[in-house]
């Protein structure tokens, strides 16, 4: 959970970035992670469910009215080049919150989903999880550095290796409610 990027989160002792999101996770140690937690890392099509609020189709995840394209760093941790890395966590909730309450679902740290990559995306989807081995694996929202502010979109995707310690990349892990 270390990489060489100047904004890693993790160290090996507590300290002043308990409240930041871990970052620098490759795909397998959040996969694991997740498993451990009594969770798992959620399909693409969930996260992109949560990001559009559902129905809403929300432009951002935090849009309201959902074809909003309202973003300033008030909604998401967004700063181009010139930030100092992953905030702490929820720090622009509850403005820049999802529907159902989560928070940083775009900016901060861009998050691993369980599928490998395919491209166009899958329409419509057939079990909702691209499970087909494939080379690259699926993060959805964007970290804070991206200077791109269309990259924020909840449409957005990307990929990358998943034996990747990229400083951009975390988890977010999902739990199925009773």
């Amino acid at each position: 959970m270390k990489c060489l990027d100047l904004y890693a989160t993790w160290t090996d002792a507590a300290g002043s970035n308990e409240s930041k999101p871990v970052n620098c996770l490759d795909w397998y140690t959040a996969f694991a992670f997740c498993a451990w937690d009594g969770g798992r890392l959620a399909t693409e099509a969930e996260w992109n469910y949560a990001a559009s609020g559902g129905d809403e189709q929300r432009y951002y995840p935090w849009s309201s009215p959902p074809t909003s394209t309202t973003i300033d760093d008030s909604y998401v941790v967004y700063c181009g080049y010139s930030c100092s890395g992953p905030q702490n966590v929820g720090s622009k909730s509850p403005k820049g919150d999802g529907k159902w309450g989560q928070s940083d679902l775009d900016g901060n740290i861009a998050e691993w989903t369980l599928d490998w990559w395919t491209n166009p995306y899958p329409m419509p989807c057939n079990n909702c999880a691209e499970l087909t081995d494939a080379s690259y694996r699926v993060f959805r929202g964007m970290e804070s550095g991206t200077s791109n502010i269309l990259m924020f979109r909840s449409a957005e995707r990307a990929a990358n290796d998943p034996g990747s310690h990229a400083a951009g990349i975390g988890a977010r892990c999902a739990r199925t409610s009773l």
